[in-house]
């Protein structure tokens, strides 16, 4: 890593943390990847791109969890890799991608674990965004053009879906204070509020870094 600024961000549904990473992205200057990460992520590993719209952030067994870990420390041209299931190959694939936008670029990368891939990354900024469930439930319901009761559906499903991804795939607890270095209410500061505490935190960190390294 060349000293690029990582900004990961995680998010519930109906927060508005992708429209935070793009208006990071924009004030930047940098790339914002959301689902594009799963295109390049298709694209390093040789894997077909509709399986990784298809397990994008979805759960799978803790069972399996530490098979996937020391295949990837074993690398990919291992027997268990080649025998490992094409969710757990998927989840691999865009783990290396993150790591090598980081070692290349600036960016902000929107959830997948992108926190949990980067964490020997001095300079990477993590980021949690929620929101109130009202708040978050009239966002979606306007997005998918859908009545209340179905928002909330959607809301619920969707974040019970990615906690239950994060929790497996990393070794943190997905919304949970400890994990980020920064947890925003969106509800409270609005979408452009929180760009500036984001950034404001980006800029204060990266200073403690130097002065450490000094």
């Amino acid at each position: 890593m060349k000293g690029n600024l990582v900004i990961t961000i995680g998010r519930q549904c109906g927060s508005g943390g992708k429209k935070i990473g793009e208006t990071i992205a924009e004030r930047l200057g940098v790339k914002c990847y959301d689902k594009e990460l799963l295109t390049l992520a298709a694209k390093n590993s040789g894997l077909c791109e509709e399986l990784f719209e298809t397990h994008d952030e979805k759960p799978t067994s803790s069972f399996l969890y530490s098979l996937v870990m020391d295949t990837y420390s074993m690398g990919y041209s291992s027997s268990s890799y080649l025998d490992m299931p094409l969710n757990h190959k998927v989840f691999l694939a865009q783990f290396d991608t993150i790591k090598k936008l980081a070692d290349e670029e600036s960016c902000v990368i929107v959830g997948r674990c992108a926190d949990y891939a980067l964490a020997e990354y001095p300079n990477v900024v993590n980021v949690f965004i929620t929101g109130k469930d009202e708040d978050r439930i009239a966002y979606l319901s306007e997005l998918y053009k859908v009545e209340p009761a179905k928002a909330k559906d959607i809301m619920v499903k969707t974040d019970k879906k990615r906690a239950s991804y994060y929790n497996y795939y990393s070794s943190k607890k997905w919304g949970d204070s400890r994990s980020y270095d920064l947890c925003i209410n969106s509800s409270a500061v609005g979408i452009e509020g929180a760009v500036d505490m984001i950034l404001k935190l980006a800029q204060v960190k990266q200073d403690w870094i130097k002065k450490q390294n000094k």
